[in-house]
């Protein structure tokens, strides 16, 4: 989620959760699992760092979980964090520098990191070396670097590393994924997506123009949503990449751009145009064009408003509104069941490296001037 918003709504409706299984063992270990749950032995949760995105989304989100409980509160001011837990029901707080005291509580099983990208890798290392598992926001780093050592610790220590992508679990996005997926709208062959929001001198967050600590600047931020999503619909990932940057306020944006447009090209043919930018106004979309129809959504990404998928198919018009969901919930109870079942969640920490590797190309093509090869991997 942005982390520049001015204001974060925090309506939530909890939304239903269904778990498919593939056979008798893993329908064996479900229900034990939801036996376990209806007992109360939830998943316990500590949330680390404690800004606008956890304050406004991520701390309300655990009254509607159901698979998931917080447990801890760790945050730079200990007082903030202490209040904090008074009001979401939190046992214990910490200060930052007390995380390690934090990751010997044995009902902490898992962390949800909402910090700054720059100390995602320490934390997630920490985590990972104490047995927890770790849920990180996005981007998953501030290089590619460290995302594939994040991944490489975790794999190592034998924990879940999952990536905060909530649109795998919003209705809106889940519905335009399966008339891709269906093939309704016949095969995919152009998608333009853009995520903009208008960073204010003296009431934005003033580390997201800081290079060392965000890593970049609206691509990071809100772009990647676009880059994570449109390989997401279609189940593939780019293999070249182009991009153009820009300055307008060269003072301002010293360290990072002000706006970006890439294109990202496929190896099926597919083209996915996308923007950035942090001097218009809040504006998302996702515009999906194929032989057989488009399909249009609008807003794609904020988590508080109602969103509107648009479009035609075989040259009948249609409309769907979706109301506003707690997005956070089911994705705490995703990552909660696939630690209690010891499964593979998604979107887990290789595809948030990925699209480190895609983010890291966007940036050299815009440096260059010319189109670059997507390199991926875990070195």
């Amino acid at each position: 989620m942005s982390r520049g918003r001015e204001k974060i709504s925090t309506q939530r409706i909890q939304r239903k959760n269904t778990e498919g299984t593939e056979n008798s063992q893993e329908w064996l270990c479900h229900v034990s699992d939801c036996i376990n749950m209806r007992r109360g032995e939830k998943v316990g949760f500590a949330v680390v760092g404690l800004g606008a995105i956890a304050q406004g989304a991520v701390l309300p989100a655990f009254r509607n979980a159901r698979r998931a409980k917080l447990v801890a509160l760790v945050g730079r001011d200990k007082r903030k964090a202490e209040k904090l837990a008074r009001k979401f029901r939190a046992a214990v707080a910490y200060s930052a520098e007390e995380f390690g005291a934090c990751l010997e509580n044995p009902e902490v099983t898992a962390v949800y990191l909402a910090t700054p990208q720059s100390e995602h890798l320490s934390r997630t290392i920490a985590a990972a070396r104490a047995g927890k598992h770790v849920l990180c926001e996005k981007p998953l780093a501030v290089t590619p670097e460290q995302s594939a050592e994040m991944v490489r610790i975790c794999e190592e220590c034998g924990v879940q590393l999952m990536t905060a992508y909530r649109k795998y679990y919003e209705p809106s996005a889940l519905y335009l994924k399966n008339l891709v997926q269906s093939g309704k709208l016949g095969k995919i062959d152009v998608i333009n997506t853009s995520f903009s929001e208008l960073h204010v001198a003296g009431k934005s967050i003033t580390w997201l123009l800081d290079a060392k600590v965000s890593g970049g600047g609206p691509l990071m931020d809100l772009g990647v949503y676009c880059v994570n999503t449109s390989r997401w619909l279609v189940d593939e990932d780019p293999v070249e990449v182009s991009a153009h940057s820009w300055r307008k306020n060269a003072e301002r944006f010293r360290e990072v751009e002000e706006g970006i447009s890439f294109r990202m090209h496929f190896a099926s043919g597919l083209v996915v145009q996308g923007n950035s930018t942090y001097s218009s106004a809040i504006s998302s979309f996702v515009f999906v064009q194929g032989t057989k129809g488009w399909a249009c959504l609008t807003p794609a990404f904020p988590f508080d408003e109602e969103r509107r998928l648009t479009g035609k198919i075989g040259g009948k018009w249609f409309e769907k509104k979706f109301g506003v969901v707690d997005e956070f919930a089911p994705e705490l109870d995703a990552f909660a069941t696939a630690i209690r079942a010891k499964k593979n969640v998604e979107p887990d920490g290789r595809q948030g490296h990925r699209d480190m590797c895609i983010v890291e190309a966007i940036y050299e093509s815009a440096r260059k001037g010319g189109p670059v090869s997507v390199r991926y991997g875990i070195r």
